[in-house]
């Protein structure tokens, strides 16, 4: 989970949260004025930020997080909403309106999510629904959309057939207007009056007259189109098409996704899945009138509208760095603009104005932003982003320092207070901190209620504190913030320096420390190859970490690389989110330390190893999957593993790195 918001996850650790003393209301702690935290649009960004936002929001895609199926106009708001109803003889009716990847309750919609082009100039998806299958396609003809909904061989569970529905409103309280008449829906809105027609009269096998006759009884109040469903239907803007030009631009559309992923070659199928991940995980988001790529609709959808954490978006804008520079740049600099009055990217930010305000995730900020500027060279990109990852910087020394070491930790009292998070302040809240919500790492960690941290030195964390500061000293350079380079520089020794001293000799590995008892922690995880990515290993240890840890079998080398805690470690066998499963995040973090070092046979395998796991369940299911199993590589085992998550793109990503040697790959050291 990396941030909370599963109740499960919270169960783990429930024996730690007290936040409200018996007896003690929570009105009585903390004043409610309002469901919401802050109030008002934040400042709009510098105003080559807003053009970014501006060439985002325009245009029609799959803009509306509550639904995979629906089409919005941007910037009016227009939506066209497919939907279908179950019909059947007796009392079993069903309306199904909105539909999401990977939801996994009773009786729920299966979508198996196509190609999703970055603009939206082509999707494609099939969805699967109490015994009925549907095809649905869209396509740009010029500044118009087409959807082609097609009937596909099923087993339908009722003796009628389903009844197809198009409706159309606008959406997020904006203004405009939508009505039927003869043949065709007219929406006016604020900037461009929309023409909606639709193919069920002529593809109504009984004619016009059957057509008009709308099925009355659905919850739709806005105007609609309805038909049985029983052979392809269409819809267009602006002009009546017939479907078989209906079915030739979609075709031209395919035929054009298809040759633009080709052009990659090798990294094809790499290409294709991340920007189809992407493209169907990129949302726009009415708080904040702006575009972003939340880690997947159900999560955005359980968090009230969207959910932003830290280094998961960090990761989106890396990897849609390979096709869309502007959603890149909306990825990071809006999860900066996430920061707390603190002055620290928060774990995460909601709806609501809701955040994590006692607790960071992983410092992977400058890294990323600092990749994006080797890629697209780009100085006011730097400006908009130096600030707030200063602010950030700075703030982990100053307040999760213990000896000299960094750790983790959960400040329960900072504004504003998510009165339902009941981990801030607690063990839990400084573990999930760590993004690593239940890894076996921390089981013995001490938390000092005192000083709000863990009295853990990590590995991990001052690793990827160090190349942190070794990317941002570069951001400062290209700056000209001499003074500031120079102090991230100062920071980047004294945690170079500490952290050699968790090098442990017998062995042959960076050991995270417990500071509470002063031993060393035997317990190895992927972070304890992190000192890689901040070339703080030499390249002796480096020797020893790689030959006698990562390619040991009996730990983290095998057919499914590399999981979550070594093979020998008893929690290993839990297969249980942290315990034992394989990330994205963490592969990656590896890889891109694997490259600091001249083994090159080592990196080409760990990223072949990386790509056939994620080939497995993007062929078989089209499941880009938040974690996956390390014993089977397989995803879907579990509820817990979200089929639709970004960041299991990363597995891919690392061949497409490995592929194109050449590009910028985020290189930390200075």
């Amino acid at each position: 989970m990396k941030k909370l918001g599963a109740a499960w996850a919270v169960a783990i650790f429930l024996s730690n949260a007290s936040i409200i003393a018996p007896g003690q209301s929570v009105a009585a702690k903390h004043e409610i004025a309002s469901r919401s935290a802050a109030q008002g649009p934040s400042t709009p960004g510098s105003a080559r930020y807003q053009q970014v936002q501006k060439r985002l929001t325009a245009g029609w895609n799959t803009w509306d997080v509550h639904s995979v199926t629906t089409q919005v106009l941007l910037p009016d708001g227009l939506a066209i909403h497919v939907g279908l109803k179950h019909n059947t003889t007796d009392w079993r009716d069903a309306f199904l309106g909105d539909a999401l990847i990977g939801r996994l309750t009773p009786d729920a919609e299966q979508v198996f999510p196509g190609p999703h082009s970055w603009e939206g100039s082509y999707t494609d998806l099939r969805l699967s629904w109490k015994g009925h299958e549907l095809r649905l396609q869209t396509a740009h003809d010029g500044s118009n959309l087409v959807m082609l909904a097609t009937p596909l061989p099923s087993q339908p569970l009722s003796a009628l057939p389903a009844t197809i529905v198009f409706s159309v409103n606008y959406l997020w309280d904006q203004p405009g207007s939508a009505t039927k008449e003869p043949g065709r829906i007219e929406a006016h809105g604020p900037l461009h009056p929309v023409t909606v027609y639709c193919t069920c009269a002529d593809a109504n096998p009984r004619g016009a007259a059957a057509a008009a006759q709308e099925d009355v009884n659905l919850p739709i109040g806005g105007p609609y189109f309805s038909m049985d469903f029983v052979q392809p239907v269409g819809v267009s803007t602006g002009a009546r098409l017939r479907i078989e030009k209906i079915q030739a631009i979609i075709d031209r559309a395919s035929e054009t996704y298809a040759q633009s992923a080709a052009k990659s070659g090798k990294t094809a199928n790499v290409v294709d899945a991340i920007q189809t991940v992407l493209g169907w995980d990129t949302i726009y988001e009415p708080e904040g009138r702006r575009v972003i790529s939340p880690v997947s609709r159900v999560w955005s959808v359980s968090w009230g509208g969207y959910v932003v954490f830290d280094w998961d978006t960090f990761f989106a804008a890396t990897m849609a760095s390979i096709g869309d520079r502007d959603l890149a740049y909306a990825d990071a600099i809006e999860t900066l603009r996430g920061e707390t009055q603190q002055g620290f990217v928060p774990n995460y930010a909601r709806s609501g104005g809701w955040k994590s305000s006692d607790r960071s995730e992983p410092p992977v900020g400058s890294i990323t932003v600092l990749g994006l500027y080797q890629r697209f060279h780009e100085r006011w990109f730097l400006q908009e982003a130096f600030a707030p990852l200063l602010r950030w910087n700075r703030w982990w020394a100053e307040t999760r320092d213990i000896q000299g070491y960094l750790t983790w930790g959960s400040d329960g009292d900072n504004a504003p207070v998510d009165l339902d998070d009941g981990s801030r302040g607690t063990r839990v809240g400084a573990i999930l901190e760590s993004g690593l919500d239940n890894s076996p790492m921390y089981d013995d960690a001490v938390y000092d209620v005192a000083t709000h941290k863990l009295e853990f030195a990590d590995v991990g964390l001052m690793s990827m504190y160090i190349a942190d500061c070794d990317a941002l000293a570069t951001i400062a350079d290209n700056l000209g913030e001499a003074t500031a380079a120079n102090e991230i520089r100062e920071r980047a020794a004294h945690y170079r320096a500490k952290l050699a001293t968790l090098w442990n000799n017998d062995a042959g590995i960076f050991l995270n420390k417990d500071l509470h008892t002063g031993q060393f922690s035997s317990r190895l995880s992927p972070t304890n190859f992190y000192p890689l990515l901040a070339k703080a290993a030499t390249p002796q240890q480096a020797e020893v970490m790689i030959k006698n840890h990562l390619l040991n079998p009996k730990e983290f080398w095998g057919k499914w690389v590399i999981p979550s805690i070594a093979r020998d470690d008893p929690a290993f066998n839990d297969q249980n989110y942290w315990r034992g499963r394989i990330w994205g995040p963490m592969n990656y973090l590896v890889y891109l330390g694997l490259r600091n070092y001249d083994d090159p046979e080592v990196s080409r395998q760990f990223a072949q190893k990386s790509y056939e796991l994620f080939l497995q369940e993007w062929k078989n299911n089209g499941h880009v999957h938040e974690n996956y199993n390390g014993m089977t590589g397989v995803g879907d085992d579990v509820h817990s593993s979200d089929r639709f998550y970004h960041w299991g793109a990363l597995l891919g990503y690392i061949q497409y790195l490995q592929e194109n040697p050449s590009l910028p790959s985020s290189k930390t050291a200075p």
